[in-house]
Order: C-alpha cells, then structure tokens, then sequence
C-alpha cells in the first residue's frame, strides 16, 4: 500500500554542495544553545501535541504509541537542560510538557499507573 499521493513523482534526496554546507554550518554557528535546545523541545512538544490529537483535525493525526516516545523525548531534554536553559525558558517548557502528558493521559483508552506514563520516570508522577 502506497502513502504517496497519486500523481505525485519521487524525487531522489538532492544533495548539497560544499558551499550550502558551510553556510548551514555557519548559520548553526550563531545560534545559542539554549536557543537550540528550545527550539527542539518546542518542536517535539508541537508533534507531540499533535499526535495527542489536539490538533483542529484532532483525532486525524492522533497516534498514542508516537505521542508516548515524543513525550519521553521531551521530558529527557527538559529534565537534564533545564539547569543550563534558566527558569524563564525551563518553567515554559515544564508547563508544555505537562500539558501534552495529561492530553496523552485524557485520551488513554487504557490509562497507565501513576508515574508509568509517557515522561514520568523523569518528572514523577503528572496529575
């Protein structure tokens, strides 16, 4: 079973030349790590608020077993960078990353034990 749209050509990967290289290379350069972090964790906290279905199309793009990895992910970054990114930028994504574990938890057919859900071995038990 194809996912591809019909009509719809694949196109091999393009590959990117020396100078792109170094241009993305520097451009990564000037970015700050606790820029970086942030951006990454706001990006796992995005797909994982939409694979918790809380997207406008909701259940469309709702997928727990993703939802569960991309949580764990996010709560092992903001767990152990939370020191180095200060507590405006921490406190932020602790706030998020609670948000999208009760929406996991509130759309669980099957709800796991306290402390067992997605994250919970880095942030104790979400209520």
């Amino acid at each position: 079973m194809s996912t591809e749209m019909p009509g719809a050509e694949r196109q091999a990967p393009q590959r990117r030349t020396w100078s792109e290289s170094e241009d993305q290379v520097r451009e990564l350069a000037e970015v700050s790590a606790v820029e970086l972090v942030s951006t990454v964790a706001v990006h796992l906290l995005s797909a994982a608020a939409l694979r918790c279905g809380l997207a406008e199309e909701g259940e469309e793009h709702q997928d727990l077993d993703e939802a569960r990895t991309l949580i764990t992910a996010l709560a092992g970054l903001v767990t152990a960078s939370a020191p180095e990114l200060g507590d405006t930028h921490a406190r932020a994504l602790r706030d998020g990353l609670r948000s999208v574990q009760l929406a996991f938890r509130e759309a669980s057919v099957v709800p796991d034990a306290p402390g067992e859900g997605p994250g919970e071995k880095y942030t104790g038990a979400v209520s």
